[in-house]
């Protein structure tokens, strides 16, 4: 299932003529395209789905969808190591062992 999730601007910059962000979602951090809200500005929330920043959120709003993610789980499950995962799943202790299989 892929998101829309909330995360807050850290830095902006412009690369090959984009303009794209650093923005942190709850601890996970991950780049951003900006060119569907070129006023977005360092520091403000917006919700982000498949690395494009869609919508411009309070802060408020922002945190209490973070926390509820979190507590769901929904975080990990869409910004987790893979196999991390994958080894949680198959019930083995490292992920070494599950890429060996």
């Amino acid at each position: 299932m892929c998101l829309a999730v909330p995360g807050r601007v850290l830095d902006i910059e412009e690369r090959d003529g984009t303009r794209m962000a650093t923005v942190d979602f709850g601890g996970v951090v991950k780049e951003v395209c900006l060119e569907y809200l070129p006023d977005l500005r360092v520091g403000e929330y917006a919700i982000v789905h498949v690395g494009f920043a869609l919508q411009r959120l309070d802060e408020e709003s922002a945190q209490r969808t973070l926390e509820l993610f979190a507590e769901l789980g929904m975080l990990q499950e869409e910004f987790g190591d893979a196999w991390e995962t994958a080894a949680a799943e198959a019930g083995v202790d490292s992920v070494k062992e599950v890429r060996n299989q």
